[in-house]
């Protein structure tokens, strides 16, 4: 008989995953099988240099949660050795982190993921993986809304420089 405490804890579990599966913006779903500790050391750096939340779950406490959190499609890739990164603000970040890892280190295998609620496969992740970032994002529109008044002011100097050539 399973005693009540270890029962409490594992249901608390559940419902943290679970409140993280409904909340984060990105999940992404791992096979971290055959790293080391460096380099899973290296790995929980990036990622929590960029707010993303790294953690090695059991299947079953995942799979409760997923049922809870409605995601049972995420179900079939829970299998084996499982890690999972959150993350609440950066939609790219996880899956970027993860990405470019895997590309260094073969041992790390992404097998899908959750975006904005929606279950995704490896190829779904690896092409998140491939957008820029939220800055990079951020100054390409910066640059496309800078655009018009930029070349507004240069046509109003060239306009200025040539009154003054011919005056």
């Amino acid at each position: 008989m399973a005693n009540a405490k270890v029962i409490q804890s594992k249901q608390e579990a559940v419902e943290v995953v679970t409140a993280k599966l409904r909340e984060s913006a990105t999940t992404v779903v791992a096979d971290y099988r055959g790293l080391n500790v460096a380099q899973v050391t290296e790995l929980r750096k990036q990622l929590r240099e960029a707010g993303v939340e790294f953690q090695v779950l059991k299947n079953t406490i995942l799979r409760r949660a997923t049922a809870a959190a409605e995601l049972t499609e995420l179900d079939e890739v829970l299998t084996g050795p499982t890690a999972i990164a959150f993350s609440a603000e950066d939609a790219v970040a996880p899956a970027k982190i993860l990405s470019d890892f895997a590309k260094k280190n073969d041992a790390l295998k992404i097998k899908g993921g959750v975006v904005e609620g929606r279950v995704v496969d490896t190829a779904q992740i690896k092409a998140l993986a491939d957008l820029p970032s939220r800055e990079g994002l951020l100054s390409m529109l910066l640059s496309v809304l800078q655009a018009p008044v930029r070349n507004f002011a240069l046509a109003v100097k060239a306009v200025a420089e040539k009154e003054e050539a011919t005056a």
